[in-house]
């Protein structure tokens, strides 16, 4: 292993326990030398990557939203014009809504909005890589399909708001805005009703 990849290596693990701990612990409670414990280096050693805590909170929380945002953008480049389109779509769907749900989101949704006050700027970085990319790409996608004659003619952009406004608003109400854990089935049932609230509207 070169001595670059250690150190990418050791910032990814101190990342990965950051993130960790500040989800457990909250903000204030938590301590560097506990994250350090937790990525099984010495506390010296968080210090060579990030100045203080606040910018390891930072980067712990821009790292997880980047992962978030990247399995989002994996789901929907699922959607192509070749198939069925409620069968697509409805795939799709299940993937964002349960990538939505799990405990990794609703961390970052926590943490972000627990420290609102603190980092008011945290909120617009979060939703850039998971929301505003999301959005992005999902209407790109329903672009095809509207070229494909899937769907209808329509405003993609639009169309793409409403879809994830059907995903997330009934997720968010069932999961008591990230307090609780939302069974599968409840997740996959939010899905299948978006896809036929859009195709029921959009379907060519």
């Amino acid at each position: 292993m070169t001595k670059a990849r250690g150190r990418i290596d050791k910032r990814e693990a101190i990342l990965d326990a950051a993130f960790a701990v500040f989800a457990r612990a909250g903000y204030d409670a938590a301590n560097v030398q506990e994250i350090a414990a937790e990525a099984g280096v010495a506390k010296p050693t968080v210090y060579n990557h990030f100045e203080d805590k606040e910018a390891l909170f930072r980067a712990a929380l821009a790292a997880v939203a980047e992962q978030v945002g990247a399995a989002n953008l994996a789901a929907v480049e699922r959607i192509a014009p070749d198939g069925d389109p409620r069968r697509i779509l409805t795939r799709a769907a299940r993937a964002l809504a349960r990538r939505c749900c799990d405990e990794q989101s609703r961390a970052l949704r926590a943490l972000t909005y627990a420290q609102l006050g603190r980092f008011p700027e945290l909120l617009t970085d979060v939703h850039a890589v998971t929301a505003g990319r999301l959005g992005d790409a999902l209407a790109d996608r329903l672009a095809r399909l509207v070229v494909g004659g899937q769907l209808r003619h329509c405003d993609p952009a639009l169309v793409a708001e409403q879809f994830l406004a059907l995903l997330t608003g009934p997720l968010e109400r069932r999961s008591h805005l990230g307090t609780r854990r939302v069974p599968v089935t409840e997740i996959d049932a939010v899905a299948d009703q978006a896809t036929e609230t859009i195709m029921r509207t959009f379907a060519a």
